[in-house]
């Protein structure tokens, strides 16, 4: 349904999602590195430094076990070369001649002189051109791999024990060491949300793998029902706005049988199904996870937008689905990311919502888990101790690694924590959410992370360089993978 005046619910999480896109970076300057690394020209080379550095570079690729060249698209930029990839993977790394399945890649070609920027999407992998934001920054070659058991890079067995972080550390390997001999310079692991945390994985199993490491948004969570985010979410933020989102999600419930005909309405008109869930329980856990997806992705502006008690109920319906996206909970939505939902289930973790203020109103009382999200019942318990494992390697251990979150983001609530003395760093953008990044920290912090950035890489730039890409990355569009808050 489609209210007179107003934005459609995808435009309000749009808005909602870019509200701070477009401020300004601020004067961030960079001096040349102090390491004796090269400046390198935005034209691209010939191919040198690589095996076979006197061929072309799809020659190259072409000669690589197990890589097929799915296609070459055109060039994004002058100079450039952008292709569409396809790597043989073992279904089971302890069993390297068994079963094997496409682990589907995107290159962006610069040159062999140039570093190489891995890119993990933690989901399925994109078959379009994208740049993180190293990428940009330091005008690197870019590999942007997808997730096993998102499809289409699913195992014909779809044995769901092979889902987990060490097979997927073990893919990443697998693709640094087929590629690198073809880029020799250095290489990071870089990716947002759930590919910020497969970066992380991959350099706890890998270390010595990649130079360096630079997560986004990467959270670590302890259990499926982490109290921790409840304490965030009550605290998130000013007492104003927690007040008016709670107001928000009663008056929701107790007029339940008024706006939920809107959401059926709604669902309809766009051939969407709810089977899995059922409408009812879709539609509440709308309402409990509403205020955790509104910080994820928006922010204090949106509190101006709640409506007020006695709205009517076409508001409160505009209002839950701009910031909780219902669609997410769909048939279609939670088979494209139930491999996300497993894993939480299994290994990642996630969040606990606040529900004490919806206590007599809730029909589903403690179902909202990742179980509760897949279509098929789980076996496998939860590895308690895994992620607590990580996180103390990171903390202690983890060198040359960089996390960027955001303050009011309520995934912040499980971020890591660095060592400076291991030259790794952490920085929080003020006010931000599940969009922050390098380019909106601080001026400060800012010429921290982009000193060691360019260091850990071996490139250097002019201030003017420098400025030049800042701009162009800041005014990049942000890459949201999936309506709501999966990571």
């Amino acid at each position: 349904m489609a209210y007179p005046h107003r934005p459609t619910p995808a435009t309000v999480a749009w808005v909602l999602s870019t509200a701070l896109l477009l401020q300004a970076c601020g004067d961030a300057t960079l001096l040349e590195s102090s390491d004796p690394g090269a400046a390198r020209s935005q034209a691209t080379h010939p191919l040198t430094g690589g095996v076979g550095a006197s061929e072309d570079i799809l020659t190259q690729l072409q000669s690589v076990p197990g890589l097929t060249v799915v296609a070459e698209d055109p060039a994004p930029y002058p100079g450039t070369r952008f292709f569409r990839l396809s790597f043989e993977q073992p279904t089971d790394h302890r069993r390297p001649h068994g079963e094997r399945f496409p682990l589907l890649m995107t290159l962006l070609h610069r040159s062999a002189t140039a570093p190489m920027v891995l890119a993990s999407t933690g989901y399925g992998a994109d078959d379009f051109y994208y740049e993180e934001e190293p990428t940009r920054l330091l005008e690197a070659n870019q590999l942007a791999v997808g997730h096993r058991f998102f499809t289409p890079s699913r195992p014909a067995s779809s044995n769901w024990r092979h889902l987990n972080i060490w097979q997927s550390a073990h893919d990443s390997h697998r693709v640094v060491q087929a590629l690198k001999p073809l880029y020799p310079q250095r290489w990071l692991h870089t990716g947002v949300s759930k590919g910020g945390m497969a970066a992380v994985y991959h350099r706890y199993f890998f270390p010595a793998d990649v130079d360096a490491t630079v997560a986004y948004v990467a959270p670590n969570s302890h259990g499926v029902t982490d109290a921790r985010y409840v304490d965030f979410l009550d605290r998130v933020g000013d007492e104003p706005c927690r007040t008016r989102l709670r107001a928000f999600q009663r008056e929701v419930l107790v007029r339940r049988e008024e706006v939920l005909p809107l959401m059926e309405e709604w669902a309809a008109t766009r051939g969407l199904t709810f089977q899995h869930l059922g409408m009812d329980r879709a539609f509440e856990f709308s309402v409990i996870t509403g205020p955790f997806a509104m910080w994820q992705f928006g922010g204090a502006r949106a509190c101006a937008l709640t409506p007020p008690p006695g709205a009517p109920a076409a508001d409160l319906f505009w209002f839950l689905n701009g910031i909780a996206v219902t669609q997410g909970y769909s048939d279609a939505d939670l088979k494209s990311i139930e491999p996300y939902y497993y894993q939480a289930a299994t290994e990642l973790g996630a969040f606990r919502a606040p529900t004490q203020h919806l206590s007599g109103l809730l029909r589903y009382p403690g179902q909202y888990t990742p179980a509760a999200l897949v279509s098929f019942p789980i076996t496998e318990p939860f590895n308690p101790g895994l992620m607590r494992r990580v996180e103390h390697w990171v903390h202690h251990r983890g060198g040359r690694m960089l996390f960027i979150n955001g303050a009011n983001d309520p995934w912040s609530t499980g971020a890591f924590t660095v060592r400076e003395r291991n030259d790794s760093f952490r920085f929080d953008v003020p006010n931000g959410n599940h969009l922050a990044n390098i380019t909106k920290l601080p001026e400060a912090h800012r010429a921290v992370a982009l000193e060691r950035l360019f260091s850990w890489m071996d490139v250097s730039a002019t201030p003017a360089q420098l400025q030049s890409r800042l701009d162009d990355a800041a005014l990049a569009p942000p890459r949201i993978r999936e309506p709501r808050f999966p990571l």
